[in-house]
């Protein structure tokens, strides 16, 4: 990575947090250990790659980050939420999340539990009160697609299921097409939405072609770098417990490709991706360089 995207999306990550602090003010109804947890579990030290594609995706299509922070953070509270769920025993049973203690760890499971509820419901109370109501609707419409029953949840599901079963290379994608990628291809819609949600018309297609093709490149070679990273790092390095996948009898593309061809399927996938942000012109060109730096990911 360039020590100018490093600045760039430095200063991008400087507002999401900000804003994300924001849209935390819950009222005088919201019980104080409730705060504290979704606060806890939300604003905990992350890679905010999620916020980063709608701020970027806004930006290629002629918004500013101004007008993206809403829909960054709320992808990243429906993010926090799906974390603190997954780390539950009856899910991944995980105790060590972005280098801290998981939620339910932290505050028992019960409060973990409804502090994803709140953190859930509280996206969408931030996409209804900041946008004007055709982008509104709009946002709401893609967020709900891509982290519900036929996305990002219906993905966990199928993670859950295949343990210790088996299944095939066309399966892992479908399933990671789903639990990870959907939500990566909602963030950039998210984008486009916030730039041209009130546009006579709706959305330019031919841009949201664009981005549909390069999120579902991205969201596939993310899962394949996260899976390198639970076979060859660290604890330390990733903030969150390794080496769980094959132990579990998950899926995951070093178990079917193996270290090279799984790096070398990442690569492809990234390439193929940045080749959709044509019709973006230099407008996708920091689209672009982000997906590159995922490949350097070391957690």
């Amino acid at each position: 990575m360039t020590e100018d995207l490093k600045d760039y999306l430095t200063a991008k990550r400087s507002l999401v947090e900000s804003h994300l602090r924001s849209s935390l003010s819950l009222g005088d109804g919201c019980p104080s250990p409730l705060a504290e947890a979704m606060a806890y579990s939300l604003l905990a030290p992350g890679k905010r790659l999620r916020p980063l594609l709608v701020i970027l995706a806004c930006e290629a299509c002629g918004g500013t980050d101004l007008v993206a922070l809403p829909a960054a953070s709320a992808v990243e509270m429906i993010h926090t939420y799906s974390l603190i769920h997954d780390d539950l025993p009856a899910m991944d049973d995980d105790d060590l999340r972005r280098g801290l203690p998981t939620c339910h760890k932290k505050f028992g499971e019960a409060l973990a539990i409804l502090a994803g509820d709140a953190l859930l419901t509280r996206a969408f109370g931030v996409l209804s009160e900041s946008y004007a109501p055709a982008t509104a609707s709009a946002c709401c419409r893609e967020l709900a697609q891509g982290a519900g029953a036929a996305g990002m949840v219906g993905g966990q599901v199928d993670d859950l299921a295949w343990e210790k079963k088996g299944g095939t290379l066309f399966d892992l994608e479908r399933l990671h097409a789903r639990k990870t990628g959907a939500l990566f291809l909602a963030s950039l819609r998210l984008g486009l939405c916030a730039a041209q949600g009130e546009r006579a018309g709706g959305v330019d297609p031919n841009l949201r072609a664009a981005l549909d093709g390069f999120g579902r490149g991205i969201g596939l070679a993310f899962q394949i770098t996260d899976d390198l990273l639970d076979v060859q790092s660290s604890a330390q390095q990733t903030g969150k417990r390794v080496q769980k996948d094959a132990a579990r009898g998950k899926l995951t593309y070093p178990g079917f490709l193996g270290l090279e061809d799984s790096r070398r399927r990442a690569g492809q996938l990234i390439h193929e991706g940045c080749d959709c942000l044509a019709p973006l012109g230099e407008s996708g060109c920091r689209l672009a360089d982000l997906a590159r730096s995922i490949l350097e990911r070391d957690r």
